[in-house]
């Protein structure tokens, strides 16, 4: 009974922190959605003794509020004397986003701060973009729309119907599915039919308007509208490599790096036979690996961001505020993996050609870069450590987290994969310490809940062995909120004016371990994202330039 007792007030906790980041509150199924997102694991019901969730929540009067909206039951929280300051800032968060061209102006003149300063003067207004779509749900998306235009009435049918899941847009910050389109407009378009609006992917509308103005001709000359899968040319391929030795060609890229040259126009990249030319090597190939298999490369980082530079940025996986990993926004760099995703789930969902990237046993070892398929997606992974027989501990560089799968479901990377930089960066929260020591799990679920599904605003302190330190501001509010002074002012951190080396990534930083530094690649085709919201203060000098901390003194 005690530990159920227990259980039930870290249960309150937890549900209130959620409801209240929840401004319009939650339908009982988006809690269960959310608490799972959050803490991995399904509500607790059968280990308290309830049914439902609408049942476990009738017992928790002080701290969750039901109603009914539009004949829907909704669950909002009750704040209690230690979250009325966060219930009062979700209170104030804004409907509308502001316009694009006030954040451009805006941030370009924006001081910066420097630990000397003791009286921070007014920082101006930032602004931040709509909500955003995690990447995964963006590949499904257009993925869907891949293979024909959607009529838009259509689309929760269909996506229910091919992801096995309803479209829940709302769970990320939408608060309808033309928000959502408004935010994909790069990459999908919405015309208007006499069936009504059709959703249509650009990409597929590029295609067809260049089919109509090339002329006719002969069926030889035309290329085919889908990509020829690796499937239909494997055994022919396998034959031409069985048949005579193939002397693949590759580039010296430095540091006794090689790329295995292949065909940029082919979607199917099957091993060619290389022409001969000065500077070229031949790459050592072994037996029963493809010969554009990577075996012992490494992924290279994304440059460094300038010191007190403002970005748009996501942050993708969080441990505690001193160990979290941040996509930067760039609409450059963000369709490159979003293509690459595509790429890779096109050439590895194909039985024939999959299998024939499968992994020895020999291969399966700490440090080797391959990939690894979840939920019919595929993603680059650094194998940490061999769990056992069968299962194996993955970090995912292009999102920062670890995860144990299944040895059965990695294969090699294909060496075009090797060319984008790993996406994810390893952050920490700049000048803050947890007040205990080590941060506590409350700290922890709140700093969760105000990263969830944004774009923030980062502007950058400083690098310290390898992790960048930044301080993350939510300009989606009339108020900009900066992190590090929420946590402080519900007192489960201190401001220090410096950066305090972060303990977890001191006992574990994968990327350090795993991805070399940007530039050690030679030359190595590696893209610098095109930070759109970076700008550098103009006019102040590191000395005397000034941010505003929420307000509060140093």
């Amino acid at each position: 009974a005690s530990k159920q007792a227990q259980l039930m007030e870290v249960l309150k906790k937890e549900v209130r922190a959620m409801l209240i980041a929840a401004k319009a509150g939650l339908t009982p199924e988006q809690l269960e959605e959310q608490y799972m997102a959050m803490v991995c694991k399904p509500l607790p019901l059968h280990d308290l003794g309830f049914q439902s969730t609408l049942e476990l929540v009738t017992q928790m009067p002080e701290v969750v509020q039901i109603c009914f909206k539009n004949g829907t039951l909704i669950l909002k929280a009750i704040a209690d004397d230690s979250t009325k300051g966060i219930a009062k800032l979700v209170a104030n968060q804004k409907i509308k986003t502001r316009k694009a061209s006030k954040k451009t102006a805006t941030k370009a003149n924006a001081p910066f701060p420097t630990k000397n300063s003791k009286n921070p003067q007014s920082f101006q207004t930032l602004s931040a973009g709509t909500p955003v779509l995690p990447a995964t749900v963006k590949a499904e998306l257009q993925d869907l729309l891949s293979s024909s235009p959607l009529l838009l009435a259509d689309l929760g049918k269909a996506f229910l119907r091919r992801f096995g899941r309803a479209f829940q847009y709302r769970q990320y910050g939408f608060l309808s599915v033309f928000e959502v389109l408004r935010s994909m407009a790069d990459s999908i378009a919405l015309e208007q039919t006499k069936a009504g609006s059709l959703l249509v992917l650009r990409k597929y509308l590029a295609r067809t308007i260049e089919q109509e103005e090339v002329p006719q001709a002969s069926a030889a000359e035309i290329s085919p509208l889908e990509p020829v899968c690796e499937t239909e040319n494997f055994h022919q391929a396998a034959h031409l490599v069985d048949s005579e030795p193939l002397q693949t060609q590759a580039v010296d890229l430095g540091d006794h790096l090689k790329q295995v040259m292949h065909d940029e126009t082919s979607e199917c990249h099957l091993p060619l036979i290389p022409l001969q030319h000065e500077g070229f090597e031949q790459f050592p190939s072994t037996p029963g690996i493809p010969p554009d298999a990577v075996q012992d490369r490494r992924l290279c980082s994304l440059p460094p961001l300038k010191r007190r530079c403002l970005v748009g940025v996501i942050v993708e996986f969080v441990v505690s505020p001193s160990q979290f990993y941040i996509h930067v926004c760039s609409t450059e760099t963000s369709s490159k993996l979003q293509d690459l995703m595509f790429e890779m789930r096109h050439v590895y969902s194909h039985k024939v050609a999959s299998d024939k990237y499968i992994m020895p046993e020999s291969a399966v070892r700490p440090g080797q870069l391959c990939c690894v398929m979840v939920s019919t997606w595929w993603y680059r992974v650094i194998i940490h450590r061999v769990v056992n027989d069968q299962e194996v501990e993955v970090f995912y560089a292009d999102y920062g987290h670890l995860q144990i799968v299944q040895k059965s479901s990695l294969r090699f990377l294909k060496w075009h994969y090797l060319k984008l930089p790993a996406q994810a960066i390893p952050c920490s929260l700049a000048w803050v310490k947890p007040v205990e020591g080590a941060w506590s799990s409350a700290a922890v679920l709140l700093f969760k809940h105000l990263c969830r599904f944004k774009e923030f605003v980062g502007i950058v302190d400083e690098y310290v062995d390898g992790v960048l330190y930044l301080f993350l501001c939510d300009t989606s509010t009339k108020e900009d909120i900066y992190f590090h002074s929420v946590l402080r002012d519900m007192g489960y951190a201190d401001v220090c004016g410096k950066n305090i080396p972060s303990q977890e990534f001191e006992e574990l930083n994968p990327s350090a371990l795993y991805i070399q530094p940007s530039g050690k690649q030679g030359n190595a085709a590696v893209v610098e994202p095109d930070l759109c919201l970076q700008q550098e203060s103009r006019g102040a000098d590191s000395e005397t330039a000034t941010l505003k901390l929420a307000g509060a003194e140093l």
